[in-house]
């Protein structure tokens, strides 16, 4: 627990200490944008402008989704405490953008996102049956889950880099009790999500070890 500490929330304290706040634009925005988004979804012509550039739905054309799915990381959904939201995706975000980049932060949020939005397709191209994996046609026109997609993608990105295995117990098991207890789109999007950050992380680990090899070479004897 100590190692996973360190690796989590120490060492990227300590980056915060050493690069100053500016570190930290990504939280920020992210956070910024949700609170813009939930703000103007209070008023009718407001949440009808946040759904025609944020909200993504199984049922949509394919081009659409791509297009809307980088808009839907801050766009809060609707049937949870926005406030409680917002503390997770800061935390998330800034844990991230210390430890792994902006640029790997980035990547990691918006892979975790989209591998959620695009399994749903799949699920309803299944349709109903497949030993409960299919979805009805129905499924297609619910909200996709808007941050927290990205949110557990970037816990469970960081607890694989950084060895951390309780933290990936919690944000995995949290995902699967919740998809048990609430069956539900936004569930299966979760679990999606840890698994597509998971893969992620080891291939990144993987890649990790290969650079650390160093080549063996044989020269040919000369004489």
């Amino acid at each position: 627990m100590r190692g996973e500490w360190y690796g989590i929330v120490v060492d990227p304290l300590r980056q915060l200490r050493r690069r100053g706040p500016g570190a930290l634009v990504l939280a920020v925005v992210a956070c910024l944008g949700v609170i813009f988004f939930h703000a103007l979804a209070q008023h009718p012509a407001g949440d009808t402008a946040v759904r025609a550039v944020g909200g993504v739905q199984g049922d949509l054309p394919l081009w659409l989704t791509l297009l809307r799915t980088p808009v839907s990381l801050y766009v809060p959904a609707l049937d949870l405490p926005v406030w409680a939201g917002i503390t997770q995706l800061f935390l998330a975000f800034a844990l991230a953008e210390l430890a792994l980049g902006r640029r790997r932060t980035l990547l990691v949020a918006y892979a975790s996102t989209l591998a959620g939005t695009l399994s749903v397709r799949v699920m309803l191209a299944m349709g109903p049956g497949w030993w409960g994996l299919g979805l009805p046609p129905e499924a297609g026109q619910v909200l996709d889950t808007g941050p927290s997609a990205a949110v557990v993608g970037l816990f469970t990105y960081l607890s694989v880099v950084r060895r951390a295995p309780i933290v990936f117990t919690l944000t995995g098991g949290s995902m699967v009790l919740e998809s048990i207890a609430a069956p539900n789109l936004a569930g299966r999007e979760h679990l999606i999500a840890v698994a597509a950050a998971a893969v992620m992380g080891l291939l990144h680990e993987r890649a990790g070890r290969r650079r650390r090899v160093p080549s063996l070479s044989f020269d040919p004897p000369t004489g």
